[in-house]
């Protein structure tokens, strides 16, 4: 079991550096395909649905080298994410390939496809390459999506100048895939970089307990960018125990993913899982439901995660 050290947590607003990320909608419709740019980045993205396919490619931009992301759903677990990520010297080529049926070297389940390319044409085979390999690898350690992938190509040697440039076009692509609602490159929080966060400054939260006590069950979690995550190394019910619920699924779900593992008398956390809400997390650590803004505490003061999240916040007069 993980063990961190705590420090009194004051929720601090910290200054941070912004980002300004430019969306344009091609035909007006926010499902219709979209343009993405960061300020003063080169890089260029552009998202499109299957059936927006064929006016993806009358682009110009997709006739350039570059990476693409598919990315589509499972068939026995719709909340499964599938992707598959692939680079071209014309990525348009590259696309079409995969319309055809899987029987002859397509892909079936795709319904959306994220191309990122350079505004000012520079990258090359072999950056394209080693974006690819990377893209790939940084998403099967993420373990947010299922990576369709059948192998990861290593990546090429690059000068050091030219993987420099490389590994900071995967940091912005680590920043504007997430606001296209993809996911697969955000890393999660480690018990290392927890320890090192118990200020709950910058993004990341204090890190918070729930504790079955007769159970001898504790559990660990963080609010990190917008998400609640249960870490690595937390304990858990190893049954659903409450009346009949969507929470009940999803803890059977995490038993036969894996994510949840056997360990005695308790179930234990494989790997750090992020939850749509704290009380999700709660019901799953409990077997049963629970209201996760109180049943989630700062272990050094007994501040509810609740409270955390007001403090700061102007109350009513004569409140």
């Amino acid at each position: 079991m993980a063990r961190w050290a705590y420090a009194e947590v004051q929720r601090t607003i910290p200054m941070a550096v912004g980002k300004q990320v430019r969306l344009f909608l091609v035909d007006g419709t926010p499902g219709g395909m979209l343009t993405a740019e960061i300020m003063n980045w080169t890089g260029h993205v552009i998202a499109a649905s299957r059936s927006d396919l064929a006016e993806l490619l009358r682009r110009e931009e997709v006739q350039r080298t570059g990476i693409y992301v598919l990315l589509g759903y499972g068939v026995e677990d719709p909340d499964e994410t599938l992707i598959y990520i692939g680079e071209g010297d014309n990525v348009g080529e590259r696309l079409k390939m995969h319309l055809k049926p899987e029987d002859k070297g397509g892909k079936d389940f795709w319904n959306r496809a994220i191309v990122l390319t350079s505004k000012d044409a520079n990258l090359t085979k072999a950056h394209a390459r080693y974006l690819e390999s990377r893209f790939i690898n940084i998403s099967k350690a993420a373990g947010r999506t299922t990576v369709t992938n059948g192998t990861a190509p290593p990546p090429l040697p690059l000068p050091e100048a030219d993987r420099s440039d490389m590994e900071y076009f995967i940091e912005q692509a680590k920043i504007i895939l997430p606001v296209l609602g993809v996911d697969a490159l955000r890393s999660l929080p480690t018990p290392s970089e927890v320890a090192g966060s118990q200020t709950g400054t910058g993004s990341a939260s204090p890190v918070f307990e729930m504790t079955l006590t007769n159970l001898g069950i504790t559990a660990y979690a963080q609010e990190t960018d917008g998400e609640f995550a249960v870490l690595e190394g937390s304990a858990a019910r190893p049954a659903w125990v409450g009346t009949n619920h969507a929470y009940d699924k999803l803890h059977q779900k995490l038993i036969a993913a894996g994510v949840l593992i056997a360990d005695g008398p308790a179930a234990r956390f494989e790997k750090t899982h992020v939850f749509k809400s704290p009380s999700a997390a709660g019901a799953v650590i409990a077997g049963r439901t629970t209201n996760g803004r109180t049943s989630w505490r700062v272990p050094s003061t007994g501040m509810t995660y609740g409270q955390w999240q007001e403090q700061g916040i102007p109350l009513p007069e004569g409140k």
